[in-house]
C-alpha cells in the first residue's frame, strides 16, 4: 500500500484529528515520555491542551507491555493488525510485549445490514434479491476489516459471504501514513531504534495489510491451496464462488465443522485429538518444507476438523513463501538445532538474514553456544521449536542481522501449531514431525536430476554473464568517457604508514637544517669574522655548539626508536 510520507504539504484536517487521537490515547496509557521523546510539535501545529490527558482509569496496575496492547485495541483496526504482525517480531519486540501482542483480538461491533446489502450490490453489479435466495442479517462474525454473513445461493448452495468494512481503506492509509511518520520520529529520536528500522516495519506491514484488503488475493491463495491438496484426503479448502467474489466481497462454500481449540466438542464426537494433532504438524512442515507455501496465521480459530479426520483450513489471506534456498537453509538450521552445534546455526543464520556489516562472527558463535548450553540440554521430544527459532533470531537481531519476513512468519505458523498440538496431546514432538521432510528436502538437494539442474543453471548463469560482459565494457567506457563515472578511493589502514612518513620528512628537515647550521659556521670560522675568541669567531663557535647538540639529540632519538 502506498504510504504518504506527511509533511507540511501532507498534513490533511483528518490526518491531524486523527494524529491528535493517537497522541491522546498514548498520554492516557501512559506512554508520555515516548510522546515527548519524539518532539511532535514541531510537526504539528497544535498545542498540548488538545491531547487528552486525563486517565478513566487507573494505569499504574498494568505493566507497560499490557498497557501498550490495550493503545493497540483502542486505536482500532489498523493498529490491531500491527499488533498482529508484530507478534511475529521477535528479533524487534521484546518477549514480554511479544507475550501481550498474541493476545490482540480484533472482534469489534458489526455494521449495520444495510450497509451490507449496500456494498453487495454495487460490488456484483446488481440488485440484492437478483444476488441470494437468502442472506442471515446477523453476522457469524465481526472482525476489523470484514464481518461474515451466511447465505444461499439460487441453486440451494449454503455459502458465507465475506464483506469487507465501508471505508477500511481510507482509514487503514491516515493510519499508516501516521504510522510511518511517528516511525520516522523514532528512528531520529529514540536511541538505539535505528538498529530495529522501524519505518521498514511500517512498509512491509503496509505491504501485508494491503494484501489483506484484496479478497482477489485471498481467493487465489485458497484455490492454490486447493490445487496443492487436491490428491490428499486429509485436507479439504472450501470451493470459493468466483462469480460472487470482488475486491471487497468474497463468497465461499459453508463448512460445517468443529474448530481444532474446541477440545471438549471433538472429544464428545469421537475424535481422536492426538491424531489430529499429528494431522496439524505434517501439514505445517509439508507447506514449509515441501510447498514453500503455507498458511501464515494458522491460530485454532482458522482450522476446521471435519469427519475422516480431515483440516479444512479458513480465512487464507495471509500467507507466506519460501524459496527453494531458503527451505534449505532451514533444514541446516533445524538439523544444527538438533546436533547443539552452534558454529553451524551461525552459518546458517548468516545466510538466511540480511547485513550491512558481517558481525563478528567469534562473539557471534559464542552467544549462541551460550544459549545452547542453557537451553538445549533435554532430550529432543522436550523441543519446542518455534520457541527456540524465535530465541535465536532474537540473538541474531542483537548483530544487526534483518530477518525476512517470511521467516516471521514460519515461526509463528511453528509457534501457533506447536501450541495448539501440544493441547490436543501433551506428547507432541514438533521434531519427529519434521524428520521426515527433513530428510526429503536432503535427498533432493543431492538428487543426480538436482545436480544436473543446478550445474546446467550455473551454466546458462556464466553463458549470460560471458555474453553480456563485451557490452558492460562498452558501457563502462563510455561512462568514463563522459564523466559519469567517479572514482571515490576510501583509504584505510594506512594512518601508521602516514605517520611514518611525516616522522621521516621531519626528521629529514631536521637534518638540513643541522648541515646548513654546520656549513655556515664553517664559512664564518674560516673568515675570520669578530669579534674573536682565540682568533677564532664567536659567531663561527656558537654555531658549531648549537649544531652538535642538535646533532646528538637526534642520534639519542634514532637509538631510542631503535632505528639505527
Amino acid at each position: 500500500m502506498f504510504i504518504q510520507k506527511i509533511g507540511v504539504i501532507g498534513k490533511t484536517y483528518r490526518q491531524i484529528e486523527r494524529y491528535s487521537e493517537i497522541l491522546g490515547v498514548l498520554f492516557k496509557f501512559g506512554f508520555d515520555d515516548v510522546v515527548n521523546s519524539l518532539k511532535v510539535d514541531q510537526y504539528l501545529d497544535m498545542g498540548r491542551h488538545l491531547f487528552f490527558r486525563e486517565r478513566k482509569e487507573k494505569i499504574e496496575k498494568y505493566s507497560r507491555a499490557q498497557r501498550l496492547r490495550m493503545v493497540l485495541e483502542e486505536l482500532g483496526p489498523t493498529f490491531i493488525k500491527l499488533g498482529q504482525v508484530l507478534s511475529t517480531r521477535a528479533d524487534v519486540v521484546p518477549q514480554d510485549f511479544l507475550e501481550e501482542l498474541i493476545k490482540l483480538q480484533d472482534e469489534v461491533p458489526s455494521f449495520p445490514f444495510d450497509e451490507v446489502k449496500q456494498i453487495l450490490e454495487t460490488e456484483l453489479s446488481g440488485p440484492f434479491y437478483e444476488l441470494f435466495v437468502h442472506v442471515e442479517p446477523e453476522p457469524v462474525a465481526a472482525a476489523s476489516m470484514a464481518q461474515v454473513h451466511r447465505a444461499r445461493l439460487f441453486d440451494g448452495q449454503e455459502v458465507v459471504i465475506k464483506v469487507q468494512r465501508p471505508g477500511i481503506r481510507r482509514t487503514v492509509e491516515v493510519d499508516l501514513e501516521i504510522m510511518f511518520h511517528i516511525a520516522t520520529l523514532m528512528e531520529r529520536h529514540l536511541e538505539g531504534m535505528e538498529l530495529h528500522r522501524p519505518t521498514e516495519v511500517v512498509e512491509e506491514f503496509g505491504r501485508i495489510i494491503e494484501r489483506e484488503l484484496d479478497f482477489k488475493i485471498e481467493a487465489g491463495n485458497m484455490e492454490r491451496f486447493a490445487s496443492l491438496y487436491r490428491n490428499d484426503p486429509r485436507v479439504y479448502i472450501p470451493k470459493v464462488i468466483a462469480e460472487a467474489s470482488t475486491e471487497r466481497v468474497l463468497t465461499m462454500e459453508f463448512i460445517d465443522g468443529i474448530k481444532a481449540g474446541d477440545l471438549e466438542s471433538l472429544r464428545v464426537q469421537g475424535y481422536d485429538l492426538a491424531e489430529i494433532a499429528d494431522l496439524g504438524g505434517d501439514l505445517v512442515m509439508q507447506q514449509t518444507m515441501v510447498f514453500g507455501y503455507f498458511h501464515a496465521d494458522p491460530h485454532p480459530g482458522n482450522l476446521m476438523v471435519l469427519p475422516g479426520p480431515v483440516m479444512c483450513l479458513l480465512d487464507l489471506g495471509m500467507v507466506g513463501r519460501l524459496d527453494r534456498r531458503t527451505r534449505e537453509e532451514i533444514v541446516d538450521l533445524v538439523l544444527a538445532v538438533t546436533r547443539r552445534d552452534a558454529k553451524s546455526m551461525v552459518s546458517a543464520l548468516l545466510r538466511m538474514t540480511e547485513w550491512e556489516e558481517e558481525p563478528d562472527r567469534r562473539d557471534f558463535e559464542r552467544d549462541v553456544a551460550d544459549f545452547v548450553d542453557q537451553n538445549l540440554r533435554g532430550p529432543l521430544k522436550d523441543l519446542v521449536l518455534g520457541r527456540v527459532l524465535q530465541q535465536i533470531f532474537e540473538i541474531a537481531s542483537h548483530y544487526r542481522l534483518r530477518v525476512p519476513a517470511d521467516l516471521l512468519f514460519l515461526i509463528k505458523a511453528l509457534t501457533v501449531t506447536e501450541g495448539l498440538g501440544r493441547q490436543l496431546n501433551p506428547d507432541f514432538d514438533i521434531v519427529a514431525k519434521a524428520r521426515p521432510f527433513v530428510k526429503q528436502v536432503q535427498m533432493e538437494r543431492y538428487s543426480p536430476g538436482r545436480l544436473a539442474g543446478d550445474l546446467k543453471d550455473y551454466t546458462a548463469e556464466w553463458l549470460d554473464i560471458a555474453r553480456d560482459l563485451p557490452a558492460d565494457i562498452r558501457t563502462i567506457v563510455r561512462l568514463v568517457r563522459t564523466g559519469k563515472i567517479r572514482l571515490q578511493l576510501d583509504h584505510g589502514g594506512f594512518e601508521s604508514l602516514r605517520h611514518t612518513l611525516d616522522q621521516t620528512n621531519n626528521r629529514l628537515s631536521y637534518a638540513l637544517v643541522l648541515a646548513a647550521l654546520i656549513i655556515a659556521s664553517s664559512i664564518i670560522v674560516h673568515s675570520g669574522l669578530p669579534p674573536t675568541w682565540h682568533e677564532i669567531p664567536i659567531i663561527g663557535l656558537v654555531g658549531y655548539i648549537v649544531a652538535g647538540a642538535m646533532g646528538l639529540w637526534l642520534l639519542i632519538t634514532i637509538l631510542r626508536r631503535g632505528m639505527m
